[in-house]
C-alpha cells in the first residue's frame, strides 16, 4: 500500500464549515432563547445540542483514527455511533411530543442537523490541516514568500 498524501482543504471549504457550525448553533440557541418554553424544556434541548455536537465530533475522530491506522476500540467506536443516534433520536422524540408549530419543529431539526454537519466538517478540516502541516512543514513558509 502506498504512502498517504494529505491535501490541505481550501479556504472556502474551511470557511463554509465554520459558518455551518456557528450559524447552526447560534440560530438553534437563539430559537431556544426566544422560545415560550419552560426553563427545563430549554435545558433539555440545549443538552441535546451539546451531546449531539460532542458525539458527532467524537465519531468523526474515531472514523478518521481507524482510517489512519490509529487503534480505536470497538466498544468506543460503537459508543460513538450510539451516542450520535441517541442524540438525534432524543431530539426527534422531544420535537414530536412538543407543543410547537410544525414550522418551529422543522426549524429546530434543521438548525440541529446543520450544527452537526458543521462540527464534523470543522473536525475534518482541523485534522486535514494538521496532517498537511506535519507532512509539509515548510509549506506555509513557501506560500508566504511567493
Amino acid at each position: 500500500m502506498g504512502t498517504v498524501r494529505f491535501q490541505k482543504p481550501t479556504a472556502a471549504f474551511v470557511a463554509a464549515s465554520w459558518a455551518a457550525l456557528i450559524i447552526g448553533a447560534i440560530v438553534y440557541l437563539l430559537g431556544l432563547w426566544n422560545a415560550a418554553m419552560q426553563l427545563n424544556e430549554k435545558g433539555y434541548y440545549f443538552t441535546i445540542l451539546m451531546y449531539g455536537l460532542f458525539s458527532a465530533v467524537s465519531l468523526q475522530k474515531t472514523v478518521r483514527d481507524r482510517l489512519e491506522g490509529i487503534s480505536v476500540t470497538g466498544i468506543y467506536f460503537g459508543l460513538c455511533w450510539v451516542s450520535l443516534l441517541l442524540s438525534v433520536g432524543l431530539l426527534a422524540v422531544g420535537l414530536f411530543n412538543a407543543t410547537l408549530a410544525p414550522s418551529e419543529k422543522g426549524f429546530y431539526a434543521m438548525a440541529f442537523l446543520l450544527s452537526l454537519f458543521g462540527a464534523v466538517a470543522v473536525q475534518k478540516n482541523v485534522r486535514d490541516i494538521a496532517a498537511y502541516k506535519a507532512e509539509n512543514p515548510l509549506a506555509d513558509d513557501i506560500a508566504a514568500t511567493e
